[in-house]
């Protein structure tokens, strides 16, 4: 690849994708908030879908053992909240003061989540192709992350094209869809590309199962990075060990701060705490 201009964000805002991994229980769904909420994140995020609208008939009624049953069916509805449980959660992030919003991956869903009156939308990779969805989640002016996984640069310039037109303001979200990702795919460096082409802010949502990737990710200048955050990797469900636990999820955002900090403003002169030891260790100035 040829090479890029790195330019730095104010601040990466760090993304606590709760997803389903609360695993349609409302207390694990706060425990994990409060996770996000003690190590520093900006936001927490769901995913929501209407099953009947994103599964087929028959898929729903195939055998798969889970918690909640010995069917397809039973195991994502058991998943999902409701309306009542999307009001306490609602509640308890305004309680928490930290922001919340989800990943719809269907129109109804979508709709659904309007009345939260979010401040942030989430296009998951798998929605990316649906351009009756992009159109309706555009239409809504709300600033959107895109996310780039199982894409081509066709994919993405469709998408793209749909959210300037509709003057819906967005961030790229590079992303490999793997679970977890393997270090050797993670691609870091099309953060660069895709800011350069596209002339916009981009984003990080990494699925592999440290933490240290992500923080790099903030080295490229990612603007945001979203991260699954689980109690523990060996709960059950399909994203539980792409997840980071609290201690992961602290060592991101303490690494991301830091980097931060640490950028600087090019400042070109001596720092006032210097003075007195340059003056000490300089003995040829002082004669």
């Amino acid at each position: 690849m040829s090479s890029y201009k790195l330019i730095f964000p104010k601040k990466c805002e760090i993304i606590a994708e709760i997803g389903i991994n609360h695993n349609g229980d409302l207390e694990i769904a706060k425990q994990l908030i409060d996770v996000a909420k003690r190590c520093g994140c900006d936001y927490v995020k769901f995913q929501k879908r209407d099953i009947d609208t994103v599964y087929t008939k028959e898929f729903l009624g195939e055998k798969r053992d889970s918690p909640w049953g010995t069917t397809q069916r039973e195991q994502k509805e058991g998943l999902e909240f409701d309306s009542d449980e999307y009001d306490k959660i609602d509640e308890y992030c305004k309680r928490l003061n930290i922001k919340w919003f989800a990943s719809a991956w269907d129109i109804e869903s979508l709709n659904f989540l309007d009345k939260y009156k979010p401040d942030k939308q989430k296009v998951a990779s798998a929605m990316i192709t649906h351009e009756e969805f992009l159109n309706e989640v555009a239409e809504r002016k709300v600033h959107t992350f895109i996310s780039t996984g199982m894409t081509n640069p066709k994919i993405i310039d469709n998408a793209v094209n749909i959210f300037k037109k509709k003057s819906c303001n967005f961030t790229l979200m590079h992303s490999v869809s793997t679970y977890p990702c393997k270090a050797e795919n993670l691609n870091l460096k099309n953060i660069l590309y895709l800011r350069e082409k596209y002339n916009c802010d981009v984003g990080y949502s990494g699925h592999e199962s440290s933490p240290g990737p992500s923080a790099f990710a903030a080295a490229f200048g990612a603007s945001c990075i979203e991260r699954h955050i689980t109690l523990d990797r060996t709960m059950y469900g399909s994203d539980q060990a792409a997840s980071l636990e609290e201690r992961g999820l602290k060592i991101l955002v303490d690494m991301v701060k830091l980097f931060n900090e640490s950028l600087g403003d090019v400042r070109t002169d001596l720092y006032s705490e210097e003075i007195p030891i340059a003056k000490k260790l300089r003995y040829w100035e002082n004669k």
